[in-house]
């Protein structure tokens, strides 16, 4: 494992627009932060050529290990969690960019014993949460009650699982598509609710079936992705906090969501096994 004074090998596993995002960062910025790009990993691998070095293109997942990384940074799909988050935790710390995965209950409890038993991180990024950390020092005090967060997006930037969404019109305006747990919420819209799966870690007393959470179409939303966050405390307490991310018609993710993905990375250092909300 790295040290403070040595370079901190990071692999990354997608190559999507987060994933080229990272990638870009980690190969212009890396060195002086401390950061050598050890691999990245794409399902096609084709997309990598001459794009990415030769010797950095990692054909075989399940080969990763060799290439001795102390960061494995995920940002492709939560069945990439399912399948290798524990590997992964048993060679190095990992960063799950899809922390809807964790709505599963066994794998989210199966993940939290590898990081304890290997003196890993389990490290889950903000990305769009605003107010992660102050959710979670309030969860951490007891003095949580609930927890909802609403996203609402252009109806071309939704992925949703099922026929919940398949037919919409320009200027149809405003539509819920879903209100429940966030448990429910993740299987519906894995790519999606990232940012609904971040707050039920923040909020671990609630945990994914306590934290509730909307989803909404909006035709209306053509340059900006809206994340509100209402949280509820003792006494009458409460924070509603509104997010405006910029994003590109059909965009799954908002522009300052990447900007917000490399702080997390930079805080990568390890914290021995434990989850850590960054």
């Amino acid at each position: 494992m790295a040290t403070s004074s040595s370079s901190l090998r990071i692999g990354v596993v997608g190559y999507g627009h987060l994933g080229q995002y990272l990638v870009k960062r980690i190969l212009q910025d890396g060195a002086a932060l401390g950061f050598t790009l050890a691999f990245v990993w794409n399902r096609n691998s084709d997309k990598l050529k001459g794009l990415v070095p030769d010797e950095l293109i990692l054909g075989d997942l399940s080969s990763f290990a060799d290439r001795r990384c102390d960061v494995i940074v995920e940002v492709c799909h939560p069945q990439i969690v399912k399948e290798f988050g524990l590997h992964f935790l048993s060679q190095s710390h990992f960063m799950v960019g899809s922390p809807s995965a964790l709505s599963d209950a066994d794998l989210n409890k199966r993940l939290r014993q590898a990081a304890q038993q290997y003196g890993r991180t389990l490290y889950v990024p903000s990305g769009a949460l605003w107010g992660g950390q102050d959710i979670q020092r309030l969860n951490d005090s007891g003095a949580l009650k609930a927890l909802f967060i609403r996203m609402s997006k252009h109806p071309s930037c939704f992925r949703l699982t099922g026929d919940i969404l398949s037919h919409w019109t320009e200027g149809e305006g405003r539509r819920v598509l879903f209100r429940g747990s966030v448990a429910e919420l993740c299987p519906l819209a894995p790519n999606n609710v990232n940012t609904m799966a971040a707050a039920a870690v923040a909020a671990g007393t609630l945990g994914f079936t306590g934290v509730q959470g909307e989803i909404v179409s909006d035709t209306a939303l053509s340059d900006y992705h809206v994340v509100e966050v209402e949280v509820t405390g003792p006494d009458g307490f409460s924070v509603h906090t509104v997010r405006r991310n910029p994003a590109r018609l059909g965009a799954v993710t908002g522009s300052a969501t990447y900007n917000s993905f490399w702080n997390s990375l930079l805080v990568c250092k390890g914290h021995g096994g434990r989850v850590y909300l960054c």
